[in-house]
């Protein structure tokens, strides 16, 4: 027993929710995965310094997505939502670095993509609301719900990644 929770304990340290071991859950949406920018997106990331520690290709539950989407159920377009996202794969990403609630946002750019600057995911990519390409935790306490209802402990990867110090 004391074992498991000094284990537990260790992980936390090992990829707890500040500074650099911050988390955040980012999904493509059926619209970017039909539409091939999951490599974009991917890449976006990784050229910013944020380290990917788990991704897959899923076809979420409707309930997985009510799930998700729970504060948004009372919106007259909560019924819509849950079809699109249905609608086809998504890809669902947990990264990894400083301030990467913060700065996921600001890369992916508005919700409703006529607001969104060039250069973010969806000032470059997207022309309506409804298909908006892209996820992203809006908070810390909102990114660790999202990973934990996305992913199990053991899909998400511990690594080192050799280029850390010239990041940070």
């Amino acid at each position: 027993m004391i074992f498991l929770f000094m284990s537990m304990f260790a992980h936390f340290f090992q990829s707890g929710w500040t500074g650099v071991n911050e988390r955040s859950f980012v999904a493509v949406k059926p619209d970017g995965v039909q539409r091939r920018l999951v490599g974009e997106i991917v890449r976006r990331f990784e050229k910013r310094g944020f380290k990917l520690v788990g991704l897959k290709l899923v076809q979420a539950s409707e309930e997985l997505l009510r799930e998700h989407y729970w504060d948004l159920r009372n919106k007259p377009f909560f019924s819509s939502l849950i079809r699109y996202m249905s609608s086809g794969p998504v890809v669902v990403m947990v990264w990894q670095g400083l301030d990467v609630v913060k700065t996921a946002r600001k890369m992916l750019g508005e919700t409703n993509p006529a607001d969104s600057l060039p250069g973010t995911v969806r000032g470059d990519f997207c022309v309506e609301v409804g298909r908006n390409v892209i996820h992203g935790s809006d908070s810390v306490a909102s990114a660790q719900k999202e990973i934990s209802l996305w992913f199990r402990q053991n899909e998400l990867q511990l690594w080192e990644s050799s280029s850390r110090n010239w990041i940070y």
